[in-house]
């Protein structure tokens, strides 16, 4: 998947009492039955920050 011109994404770690969380978060769901279809794109989202931006060039 490629943003459109004028998008930016970025992806980067949290800081490292966050990405534990979210690490154990997701093993602790997976370990409970969760499906992993939910717990581990909800695990990557507590561990990554992801951020999206539109610019625009000015006229």
């Amino acid at each position: 998947m490629v943003p459109r011109t004028g998008v930016t994404v970025d992806i980067c770690p949290r800081e490292v009492p966050i990405a534990l969380i979210g690490t154990a978060g997701g093993a602790l769901a997976l370990w409970a039955d969760a499906p992993a279809e939910i717990a581990v794109p909800v695990a990557l989202l507590i561990v990554l920050d992801i951020r999206i931006r539109r610019w625009s060039r000015g006229v």
